[in-house]
């Protein structure tokens, strides 16, 4: 799949006043129309409309007229007064009920639905729902469930935030959401992909990108499909990069070598692991290939990317050589216990905006939290701003992990990924995207394009496990390191795209 260009409201609302002259409002009925045909499941039983006060409720009028011509019993419920609306919206109501079409104040009792259509509120919408148009919300969640029928929302389920993914109080859970002119950030991040179910977009006839340009887009292989080369077959070990891990404390020895099994089967030459545990094995009996040894011996390593945190702790000792790893002219990711250390000092935040070498974070919401001073609920209040803030402060490249996971650099680009599924999240699973993005980048690939495929892999292992039965509920982090391999070797065939 192509990577999608993603549109805040502010640059759609740029989209929408440059084609003013256009039909906007009909296209997006006609898409919507044709789409409920589509889905609709049973043409012998009534379609239900919910029609907002504002341009939402136009799309909705569109809609329902087009399904009325094309003999469907459509019954649209409005509790706005037509004088209230937009011109765009106040026409598209004169046009349906000059050709017949009528509206009702509630919804009737006693009937059974093939669809229900959310035309309530759009892309706009940054309050909590309240009153009468929450118990429309609450009544077609309990109708959808209740009948077995698609609920299809038009542009953005109401009470969802567009933008952000946030849910403002009761919404709309829908099965089916058409969104039109472009994509939006809050359909694929935080509670966005559980209330949008299945996500089409209708481009309303616009080059979009022509009129705006956008920073923000999906996550797909099309952004690094230049790094997916067959290895030469005259090559060595030494070719494919050199890999450290820095971390395993006491206790926590297994999150650097789930990092650094990763780091092994997804290519890097050679892996080399640090662990703190002054009592640690001497070998890693499950992959003896790995190399242990002490911390200071892997500093000291000739090494093409190092990631420092799995299993680090907090110590004394942990931040000293965390300050050390920080001096290194080499790719660096921070995970987990490193980013904890970061947050706690100022001299650690200074060593890492002044690194000349990439710098890669991967904090999970509460890790942002401390890493920007604030609480977990801030951070999903607008998980984009948060790694957008997160890699100018740093001076990184930032994936945001969660539903959505976000990618951002400093240059204000970011990104959104939208495969991966609920068992990625387990105990370990980010100890796994470490040691994926570590790999990657000690076989030369560029830090962005390093970061994107790794979280895109990531994503892909988890989904590739529970299409064949393993998860998503009982997956496990370290089922995910064969799956990757897998994936990436088809990857790099051609074989998917």
């Amino acid at each position: 799949m192509s990577s999608i260009p993603l549109f805040r409201a502010a640059e759609l609302r740029r989209i929408e006043a440059a084609a003013s002259d256009q039909p906007l409002m009909r296209r997006a009925g006609r898409a919507a129309a044709d789409l409920a045909t589509a889905i609709c499941l049973n043409r012998g039983a009534a379609i239900l409309v919910l029609a907002g006060p504002g341009n939402n409720g136009g799309d909705a009028f569109e809609a329902a007229r087009l399904l009325g011509d094309r003999f469907f019993d459509t019954h649209v419920v409005s509790i706005g007064q037509a004088e209230d609306m937009p011109a765009d919206a106040a026409n598209a109501y004169r046009h349906y009920t000059n050709t017949g079409g009528s509206t009702i104040r509630e919804i009737p009792d006693n009937q059974r639905w093939s669809l229900i259509i959310d035309g309530l509120f759009g892309i706009g919408l940054k309050r909590e729902i309240s009153g009468a148009y929450a118990e429309l919300i609450h009544q077609a969640n309990a109708l959808a469930a209740r009948d077995g029928c698609p609920l299809l929302a038009l542009d953005c389920p109401s009470g969802l935030d567009a933008d952000t993914g946030k849910r403002h109080g009761v919404t709309i859970r829908a099965s089916h959401t058409i969104t039109f002119i472009g994509a939006k950030p809050g359909l694929f991040t935080a509670d966005g992909p559980d209330q949008c179910g299945e996500v089409s977009i209708a481009r309303l006839e616009l080059d979009t990108e022509k009129i705006v340009e956008t920073p923000g887009r999906t996550v797909s292989l099309k952004l690094f499909s230049d790094q997916l080369r067959p290895r030469l077959r005259n090559s060595h070990k030494g070719s494919n990069g050199n890999a450290g891990i820095l971390g395993g404390a006491q206790g926590m020895i297994g999150a650097a070598l789930l990092a650094a099994r990763a780091a092994l089967r997804l290519g890097s030459g050679r892996v080399y692991v640090g662990l703190l545990d002054k009592h640690a094995p001497a070998l890693d009996m499950m992959q003896p290939e790995l190399m242990l040894r002490r911390p200071e011996r892997l500093l000291a390593t000739d090494l093409t990317a190092l990631a420092c945190g799995p299993g680090m702790g907090s110590t004394h000792e942990a931040r000293a050589l965390l300050e050390e790893a920080c001096q290194l002219d080499l790719p660096l990711v921070l995970d987990a216990d490193a980013l904890n250390l970061v947050a706690a000092e100022g001299e650690l935040h200074v060593a890492l905006a002044t690194r000349t070498a990439p710098t890669l974070l991967s904090p999970h919401p509460a890790e942002a939290a401390r890493l920007l001073d604030c609480d977990v609920a801030t951070i999903q209040e607008d998980r984009l701003a948060a790694a957008l803030e997160l890699a100018t402060h740093y001076n990184a490249l930032v994936v945001l992990k969660g539903c959505g996971s976000v990618v951002a650099s400093a240059a204000g680009e970011w990104f959104i990924n939208t495969n991966g599924n609920p068992g990625l999240a387990t105990a370990g699973s980010g100890d796994i995207l470490t040691g994926i993005v570590t790999a990657l980048l000690s076989q030369g690939w560029p830090a962005l394009e390093a970061l994107l495929a790794a979280v895109h892999l990531h994503g892909a292992a988890a989904d590739r496990l529970v299409a064949q039965g393993c998860g998503p509920v009982g997956l496990n982090a370290g089922e995910l390191i064969d799956s990757a391999r897998y994936s990436l070797n088809q990857w790099i065939s051609g074989s998917t795209s």
